[in-house]
């Protein structure tokens, strides 16, 4: 006899609590292996595919593409076979999103689903958050045969426990019309409440069914009669998934941390033909990014105040002995930060060649979050939007941000004479908690010798 198991959207670790479902990747009725991925979710910090520890028949899906879950809520429930002598069912336990034991998964192929497996026992009776819309029936939920009319209302109010309803969109129907669905009894399987039966009963009692607002809607008081808005309402964009925690890291940022921007004026002609020698030479090419970011390293070494973050409930500022460089990414889903890790033991040719691999990862949307998270310092290349400067936000919980702007030619005095050359304007916004503007003056100024003079980076390596 096969058995249900449910499978729930699993501790997605760094602090993450939801999840948006993008995309699923199996249907009701599909045979699924252990370890396969089933559903394609956006996190606060990447977009992750996640495998599901059971093999078997889905029975049913918990949540449509674009809702919003928990950890914890339900994702699925598989149908597998009567285990064998010593077999057990527990599957394999990798839950960890995007990880498995690697092995390929099976072939997909369509089922018929029998009434025992689409409808197992208690999973209609299991609910999504309140507080995410939902279709008012749930996917994989069997069609009600006409039968003879029945009861709505309870006897007696139920006991204590959880009201098993259909979807959020009823539990919701019901409250905004003032009713107690303890008292009633559900026309779906095992009890279950459905949305006829709430308007059933509002109906019976003579009450004007109100419609349950969207959630994104601006809420209007009953008691004040207000003129039909205008079509030009706008568009409402949800906060949400990497969006939304840039928003809200940003936010903390200007609240908490008070930040000074300086900049200079550099002449990036001498960079520009030292990396076209260098890339004459043959091997991997070298990115103009790459040497800014080892320019960067050798000016940390040499200013550790910047590399560092304020424990603000300690009253302490915390130098880090290490150099994690992120970089600012714009991405269809949002602007990210990737993060080359111990980016002060790298030259080059190997930040050359983890800029590449981020900068694929983060325009694919496959950045894992151990790729957006720990940097210690951002450089930000606002440049190649075709912009001169900036004064960025701080990257919470950072202490600096090197910007740097597009490299255009200008006069220039070169050798006590104007010439046309290569400029580029640098800033540096930073944590005046960290240092005073001595201390930021001298490492931007020391970026700037380098970037003019290349050879003064020798000294550092």
């Amino acid at each position: 006899m096969a058995q249900v198991l449910e499978f729930k959207l699993p501790d997605l670790g760094e602090g993450l609590t939801e999840a948006e479902i993008v995309r699923w990747l199996v249907e009701v009725g599909d045979v699924v292996a252990v370890d396969q991925p089933v559903v394609e979710v956006e996190t606060a910090k990447a977009m992750v595919e996640v495998p599901c520890p059971y093999g078997g028949v889905v029975t049913a899906r918990f949540g449509e593409e674009g809702t919003e879950l928990p950890v914890g809520s339900p994702l699925l429930t598989v149908a597998v076979g009567a285990p064998s002598s010593g077999e057990e069912t527990e599957g394999s336990g990798n839950v960890l999103v995007g990880y498995g034991t690697g092995a390929p998964p099976a072939r997909r192929r369509r089922v018929r689903p029998t009434a025992g497996a689409t409808t197992p026992p208690g999973a209609h009776t299991r609910t999504r958050p309140a507080h995410h819309p939902a279709a008012d029936d749930h996917p994989g939920a069997p069609a009600r045969e006409p039968g003879p009319a029945r009861d709505h209302s309870a006897a007696a109010v139920r006991a204590d426990g959880p009201v098993p309803v259909i979807s959020p969109l009823v539990r919701r129907l019901a409250r905004e019309n003032g009713l107690d669905l303890r008292t009633l009894v559900g026309s779906g399987p095992d009890g279950l409440i459905l949305r006829s039966d709430v308007e059933h009963v509002l109906r019976s009692a003579g009450t004007p069914v109100r419609e349950p607002e969207s959630p994104l809607a601006p809420h209007t008081p009953e008691a004040t009669p207000v003129a039909p808005a205008p079509v030009t309402a706008g568009t409402r964009i949800p906060l949400r998934g990497i969006r939304g925690t840039v928003a809200d890291k940003l936010s903390r940022s200007r609240r908490e941390i008070p930040d000074a921007t300086c900049w200079v004026d550099a002449d990036a002609t001498e960079l520009l033909r030292v990396r076209r020698v260098m890339n004459a030479t043959g091997g991997p090419k070298i990115s103009l990014l790459a040497l800014l970011a080892r320019i960067c390293t050798a000016a940390l070494a040499r200013y550790p105040e910047l590399n560092s973050t304020v424990d603000t409930e300690a009253r302490e500022i915390v130098r880090l002995d290490h150099i994690h460089l992120g970089f600012a990414a714009q991405t269809e889903r949002g602007l990210v930060v990737p993060v080359v890790r111990d980016s002060h033991t790298r030259d080059a040719e190997s930040l050359s060649a983890e800029f590449a691999r981020l900068t694929e990862a983060a325009r694919t949307g496959t950045l894992t979050p151990a790729d957006l998270t720990g940097g210690t310092f951002t450089l930000n290349n606002y440049g190649v939007f075709g912009v001169d400067g900036s004064t960025p936000i701080i990257n919470h919980p950072e202490a600096a941000m090197l910007g740097v702007g597009r490299i255009v030619p200008k006069p220039w005095v070169y050798e006590g004479e104007l010439a046309v050359r290569q400029v580029v304007q640098l800033s540096l916004t930073f944590d005046h908690r960290v240092c005073d503007g001595g201390t930021a003056g001298g490492f931007l100024r020391h970026v700037a010798d380098c970037v003019e003079q290349p050879a003064v980076l020798l000294r550092s390596l």
